[in-house]
């Protein structure tokens, strides 16, 4: 069977090899990947202001007690603790969805009388976000981030 099999049968049966693998690498390999979501549509212009990010985490890592998040029917619920005034009562949260940046919910919010707020469960759907919660205290800027499994 191999007798007739030449040097140019070898050549042929290796070009159609990689046209084939070619091809399965355009027509079907990309139909299993996931979409992937850039951060942000402004990226560039932003990476030049994370510095303020970056001694934003660093102010709220040396907070001594820091908001707590409960997740309850009703939607989540972010407590302050007492000893943290944000100026004007004022919180900007993000719920950034990685996968997907239609469900993202960006809002500002003011605290209540017990120095909470609820993200209602109406604008939530099911799956994994990163909570940021910004605030500035004393004009100096805070920020954590939580991860949370909405259900």
């Amino acid at each position: 069977m191999f007798k007739k099999f030449t040097w140019g049968h070898g050549i042929a049966l290796a070009l159609g090899s990689f046209i084939a693998f070619i091809l399965f690498m355009i027509l079907i390999f990309p139909n299993g990947q996931q979409g992937a979501e850039l951060v942000t549509d402004h990226y560039y212009s932003e990476e030049l202001q994370y510095q303020d990010v970056i001694d934003a985490k660093k102010n709220a890592d040396l907070l001594p007690e820091k908001p707590a998040f409960a997740q309850r029917a009703q939607g989540i619920t972010i407590t302050f603790p007492k000893s943290i005034h944000p100026d004007q009562s004022k919180i900007d949260f993000d719920m950034f969805r990685t996968n997907d940046a239609n469900l993202d919910v960006k809002k500002s919010m003011g605290l209540d009388g017990k120095s909470s707020f609820e993200i209602p469960a109406k604008v939530l759907a099911a799956g994994s976000y990163t909570l940021k919660l910004k605030w500035k205290a004393n004009k100096k800027p805070y920020q954590l981030d939580y991860d949370v499994q909405w259900k």
